[in-house]
C-alpha cells in the first residue's frame, strides 16, 4: 500500500517540510477511505511522482506532490492523470477531479477539500459503487458515407456532376451548396445511427450521455454508466453493431473509465 496521510498533528511537520521543499499537492480524484493504493502507482511529473492517499473520515483523495513552480499541461501529464483515474475506476468508485487541480499542501487537501464536502462526496461514491463509465465511438467510412449521401440525394448527385472536371472558381457556389447538403445529410445520419445504437445500449446502462461529435465524420459518440456485472452485455451489443455496420462505421468501445461524464466534484464546479 502507498503512503497515506491523516488529518492529525503528526502530519503537520510533514506539511511544513513539504512547503520548505517547494512542494504542493496535485489531486486526481476522490475514493473511499479504505482504498489500497499500489506501491507502484505513479502520477504526473518527470519523473512521475508516487501516488498516495490523503484520508478524512470515510473518504480519501488520490494525490501526489509536485514542485510548486512546475508548470502543468504537457501531454504526458494529461495521460498520467487519465490513466491513474481509469485504472482506479476499474476496481473501485472514483470521483475524478479536473486535470490540473492543485492545493497548497497535503493537509489542505484534507482540510479544504475533503472535510467540507465529506458527506456529498461519500453519497456520490455510494452511487457509483460497482459502476464505471464506457465510451462508444463510431466513425463513418468516408467513401461509404459519400456514396450513401449521393445515392439518397438526387440534388447532391446533380451538383457533384456539375462540379466534376470544372475549375474551382467557376463552381464556387455549387461547391458551397453541395457541402451544405452533405453536412445536413451527415447530421441526419449521425442522429439516426446514434438513436439506433442507443436504443440497444440504454437498457444495459444506468445512465447515458450523447457527446457532441469531435470530428465531422463521427457517427456515434456515447458515454455510458454501466454496472460492472453488465460489461460483457455492453461489449456484446457493441460487437453486434460492429458486425452490422462493417464497412460503413468503425466502432470502438473504451472502458472501464472514470465517470467523467456523470459526476461533478468540487474541483470541477465552474469549469
Amino acid at each position: 500500500m502507498a503512503e497515506s496521510v491523516e488529518t492529525a498533528p503528526a502530519a503537520a511537520s510533514d506539511e511544513s517540510a513539504a512547503q520548505e521543499q517547494g512542494l504542493s499537492a496535485y489531486v486526481y480524484g476522490i475514493v473511499p477511505a479504505d482504498v489500497q493504493v499500489s506501491d507502484d502507482a505513479r502520477g504526473v511529473g518527470s519523473p512521475p511522482a508516487p501516488v498516495r492517499l490523503v484520508r478524512h473520515g470515510e473518504i480519501g483523495a488520490l494525490v501526489s506532490e509536485i514542485a510548486i513552480d512546475r508548470p502543468l499541461g504537457t501531454p504526458d501529464d494529461l495521460v498520467a492523470h487519465q490513466q491513474l483515474l481509469d485504472a482506479t475506476a476499474a476496481e473501485v468508485p472514483v470521483l475524478p477531479l479536473r486535470f490540473g487541480a492543485v492545493t497548497t499542501s497535503l493537509e489542505a487537501v484534507a482540510d479544504e477539500l475533503l472535510a467540507p464536502h465529506h458527506d456529498e462526496f461519500l453519497a456520490a461514491l455510494d452511487e457509483l459503487e460497482g459502476r464505471a463509465e464506457f465510451v462508444v465511438k463510431g466513425r463513418y467510412d468516408e467513401r461509404t458515407l459519400l456514396r450513401e449521401v449521393l445515392t439518397e440525394s438526387p440534388e447532391a448527385a446533380q451538383l457533384r456532376d456539375e462540379i466534376k472536371g470544372k475549375p474551382e472558381d467557376a463552381t464556387r457556389n455549387a461547391r458551397i451548396q453541395l457541402g451544405e447538403l452533405v453536412n445536413q445529410a451527415v447530421s441526419a445520419k449521425r442522429e439516426a445511427d446514434t438513436d439506433a445504437i442507443l436504443d440497444r445500449l440504454a437498457p444495459l446502462s444506468v445512465l447515458t450521455v450523447v457527446r457532441d461529435p469531435s470530428h465531422e465524420e463521427d457517427a456515434v459518440h456515447l458515454a455510458l454508466l454501466v454496472e460492472r456485472d453488465r460489461q460483457d452485455d455492453v461489449r456484446e451489443a457493441v460487437d453486434e453493431y460492429s458486425r452490422q455496420w462493417e464497412g460503413r462505421i468503425g466502432l470502438r468501445l473504451l472502458g472501464p473509465l472514470a465517470p467523467y461524464d456523470f459526476v461533478v466534484t468540487a474541483g470541477q464546479e465552474g469549469g
